[in-house]
């Protein structure tokens, strides 16, 4: 079984894929969990912001089985103005990244 036993999609449609949103995902916490909207609503986004404010301190975040969020560093290149041709340059940055679980990824490829 997967993370989101018994889950019942209502989801949009986005190129003929499925896309679950923050709303669905709300919804559907709060009918399993038997939690009001507004209840469910605040613990999707603590659970959201609290990822997020790890990330922004340079914390690892890891959900056994789910995945982990970390960041990495891009170190500063040189690029192409694709409209002109020019040359400009890129600087270093902090992007996050998402690295797939192994029970997720077991779970995706059945």
């Amino acid at each position: 079984m997967g993370f989101s036993e018994g889950l019942d999609e209502e989801l949009s449609q986005v190129e003929g894929n499925r896309v679950m949103t923050k709303a669905d995902l709300i919804d559907e916490v709060s009918r399993i969990s038997n939690l009001t909207k507004k209840e469910t609503e605040l613990i999707v986004n603590t659970v959201f912001d609290n990822i997020t404010d790890a990330l922004v301190k340079g914390d690892k975040v890891e959900l056994r089985g789910f995945g982990s969020f970390r960041i990495r560093h891009r170190n500063s290149r040189k690029g192409r103005n694709p409209k002109t041709g020019d040359s400009v340059s890129v600087p270093d940055k902090r992007v996050p990244f998402f690295k797939v679980g192994k029970r997720l990824r077991e779970l995706v490829n059945t």
